[in-house]
């Protein structure tokens, strides 16, 4: 494949290549956050938790909003809004994450090792496209 057809492939689908890149930044800055409140600041685990997910929401905001869905909003009052409807998305699909891991490995009892991790995997591609939709229809959504 040469240069030509991959920058056409990487044009025609910019934006979910940048969105997964940076979620997979995202994943990086809230796993190493984690690990560094709860190993070198000594923080409980719901502490490091909120920490490390405050620490990647906002990477994932600014990132989403100037390469992701390069969305230029003017104003002040316009930021504001549309950083809270992103930090308000995240708590949703946070919410549903919280939820589908109960729901799973609490309540229907697939607590082994490997069918936790399954699950857990499968909620992150939940939570990951539920992340997307809602920035790309709610969040930055083009004001034409």
């Amino acid at each position: 494949m040469n240069i030509n057809r991959l920058r056409q492939l990487y044009l025609k689908n910019k934006q979910i290549i940048n969105y997964l890149i940076f979620g997979g930044l995202t994943t990086v800055i809230s796993i190493s956050s984690y690990l560094l409140a709860r190993y070198v600041f000594a923080m409980h685990t719901v502490g490091a938790n909120i920490f490390a997910w405050i620490l990647a929401v906002t990477f994932a905001f600014i990132t989403n909003k100037i390469w992701v869905f390069e969305s230029r909003t003017r104003g002040i009052s316009n930021f504001i809004k549309e950083m809270c409807s992103f930090y308000a998305a995240r708590l949703f699909t946070l919410a549903v994450d919280i939820s589908i891991m109960y729901l799973f490995v609490d309540m229907l009892g697939f607590n082994g090792k490997f069918e936790e991790f399954v699950i857990k995997v499968l909620d992150n591609v939940v939570v990951l496209i539920l992340n997307y939709l809602l920035s790309k229809l709610i969040v930055f959504k083009k004001k034409d």
